[in-house]
Formats: C-alpha cells, structure tokens, sequence
C-alpha cells in the first residue's frame, strides 16, 4: 500500500510552490512502484487540505505565475486523476478539505472522511472563479449542493455527515478509525490488482461518457 500524506498542519496543508512540484514526482512513483497496489490519501493536523498557500506564493512571484498558466490551460498535475494513476485511490478526508483540496476528493476512486471533516469552496470569497474543483465534484455527486457551494464561498460549510448524504464521500468514521479504515478500503480495493486498472478505467468512462458508448469500451 502507499499513501500519500499532506505534512504542513501550521499552514492547514495549503500547497506551497515546493509541493506542488513534489506532488507529480510523488504520484509517478507511487504508479511505477510494483509493489504498491492502491494508494490513500490524507492529512497531517487538523486539516486535510486547503488548496493553494497563497501567502507563500505571493512571495514567489515564480511559481505563482506557472500555477496561473497551468490553471488557464487546464494543466493542472495535482491528482492521481491528473496524472493518470491507474492504481485505486482512496482519499481519507481527515478535517477541513477546502477550495483546490476538493480536487482530491472530485478526482479519487474511494473517498471517505472522519466526523470532524468538513468541505468548503472559499473562491468567491476571495474574489476568485471556483471551476475546475466544483465541476469535477459536480459530476459524481448532488449538483444542488455543490452550486451552493461555488456561489456562496465560504459561507457554505458542508460537514461529514451532510457530505455523505450527497454522496461526495462514501462513508464517515471516528477521527481515531479513519487511517485504518482507509488501509482496509486500499486493501479491498488492490484485490486482483491486474484487472484493479481495467476496472478503474471502466468506471471513470462511465462517470465521463454516455451509458452506450461507457458499455461498449468495456467489451
């Protein structure tokens, strides 16, 4: 199994220029090793994730500039959806997942969360477009809820149990069982790990594609 943990809780997990960079890097080794059969996803602290450090790129006028172009050209590189992972993902929702952090859980396979998590889109509050995050999350889950969540910013908090209801995570457990049970669900999800990607490729076509054509790939 390999996980993939987000290790900044003083700053709520926000991606610096630094972690992004790492990020690819991560996710390909994670694909390349044969050793691993699924990944998990998580946080360290408080938060799960909490999209871009915008303080720190403020002060890398560098990194802050690629973040824009890769943004507009829709070349973001920041999930295993993005980088085409094959493996099973399972993104373990550990506290507050906001604005660019919902990419993670828009793009996983499996997502779960603990009682304590909560999901927000802050965008709009601070002046930005939310797109691609509530977009992708809009095509798995309860499209009401989360056009709330785009139009209104961080006035709208969806908490675990509510997130679950809507169908944004599959199931919610005690802050104390939320690792292991991410292990559990990677494991499950690594049986048979040489149809593991067939059957990801499979599902992912349906969620993206019309029923016909979905069907008619898989045969």
């Amino acid at each position: 199994m390999g996980w993939l943990v987000f290790n900044r809780p003083d700053v709520g997990n926000a991606m610096n220029a630094r972690m992004m960079e790492q990020l690819p890097q991560a996710w390909r080794e994670l694909e390349a090793d044969d050793s691993v059969c699924a990944i998990v996803v998580t946080g360290r602290g408080s938060a799960f994730q909490t999209g871009l450090d915008v303080r720190q790129l403020s002060r890398d006028p560098q990194a802050l500039r690629a973040m824009s172009r890769r943004t507009k050209q829709a070349d973001l590189r920041l999930t295993g959806w993005h980088l085409g992972v094959s493996k099973p993902v399972v993104t373990a929702v550990n506290g507050v997942c906001a604005g660019g952090g919902l990419h993670f859980v828009a793009d996983s396979d499996l997502v779960l969360a603990s009682e304590t998590a909560s999901f927000l889109d802050p965008h709009v509050s601070l002046g930005q477009v939310s797109a691609f995050e509530t977009i992708g999350l809009a095509r798995r889950a309860s499209f009401g809820a989360v056009a709330r969540m785009a139009f209104t910013g961080a006035h709208e908090r969806i908490g675990a149990r509510e997130a679950l209801r809507l169908g944004w995570v599959g199931e919610v457990v005690s802050a104390d069982r939320l690792e292991a049970r991410a292990q559990e669900l990677a494991e499950a999800a690594a049986r048979c790990p040489d149809s593991a990607a067939t059957r990801k490729a499979a599902l992912w076509r349906a969620l993206e594609s019309g029923l016909s054509d979905a069907r008619g790939r898989t045969q």
